[in-house]
């Protein structure tokens, strides 16, 4: 199974059913969450309401609980009993335990401690792996540490190392790689700033929190009209060319039409 959601991809408690298809008419896609956004004792219930659920599978992912647990035992065996065949691993650390998993389920691998992010590399490399993602608050966390963001709102050095090698590692793979969450949901233009740098480097969604940060990740990640209009130009310009060649100044060569390419597979989905 390929991943081809995106570009915002929504959070949706599992214990809160009502909300499922509000977040599935928002978003490109709903991430029904098992693990840490629903409480110990409410997680047999939020299972009971998967079950129950209607919604179209090739747009859900469900985040199931950490390997380790029993909990993630109850989890699949839970989404046996559905149509749902794409898994978030939460705390994705041991590609042992990640590449004996079902093989009827797709892998999203959450990547949020610093032995995930550490094992990175060896995670993409599994078959049933289809993207990986890295998250900012458990992995600093894990490190002993209390905040990943500076007080002026950007990350520190050690969530941009993450974000990069998660980045890296799946792209090596062929993998998709997904950008963590935003938590100041009020904060905008932050929001707005990092997703446009998501779809820059090479990602391929960025997830949310909230319904307002759908749009401000949507308008991030579609190309302006100058920057589609250059694609297109230089493209047409390539057909005519051999080997290197200048276009309104530039240099072009592969990797720069590869840039182009990308520039209008990202407008057209």
């Amino acid at each position: 199974m390929s991943f081809a959601l995106g570009p915002a991809l929504l959070f949706c408690p599992a214990d809160r059913p009502e909300r499922y298809a509000k977040a599935m008419q928002r978003a490109d896609g709903v991430i029904l969450d098992l693990e840490d956004a629903v409480a110990p004792a409410d997680k047999a219930a939020a299972r009971g309401h998967l079950i129950e659920s209607e919604l179209d599978p090739a747009r859900v992912i469900v985040r199931v609980n950490p390997p380790e647990t029993g909990a993630f035992l109850a989890d699949m065996a839970t989404l046996s009993q559905t149509d749902y065949r794409r898994i978030m691993v939460a705390k994705a650390e041991s590609p042992k335990r990640i590449g004996r998993i079902d093989g009827r389920f797709a892998v999203v691998a959450l990547c949020e401690t610093a032995k995930g992010v550490a094992q990175a590399d060896r995670i993409a490399a599994l078959d049933n792996v289809v993207a990986l993602m890295w998250g900012a608050e458990d992995l600093v966390a894990s490190l002993g540490g209390t905040s990943s963001r500076k007080p002026n709102g950007r990350y520190r050095d050690i969530a941009r190392y993450a974000r990069s090698r998660v980045l890296l590692a799946a792209g090596a793979r062929g993998k998709a790689a997904i950008d963590a969450v935003h938590l100041d949901i009020d904060d905008t233009k932050r929001l707005s700033i990092e997703a446009a740098d998501a779809a820059a480097s090479g990602f391929s969604a960025t997830a949310c929190i909230h319904p307002s940060q759908v749009s401000v990740i949507r308008a991030a990640y579609r190309p302006d009209d100058k920057t589609l209009s250059w694609a297109r130009g230089v493209l047409a310009a390539a057909e005519a060319e051999r080997g290197v060649f200048s276009y309104e100044g530039r240099m072009v060569d592969e990797p720069v039409l590869r840039h182009a390419r990308g520039v209008l597979e990202r407008a057209s989905r």
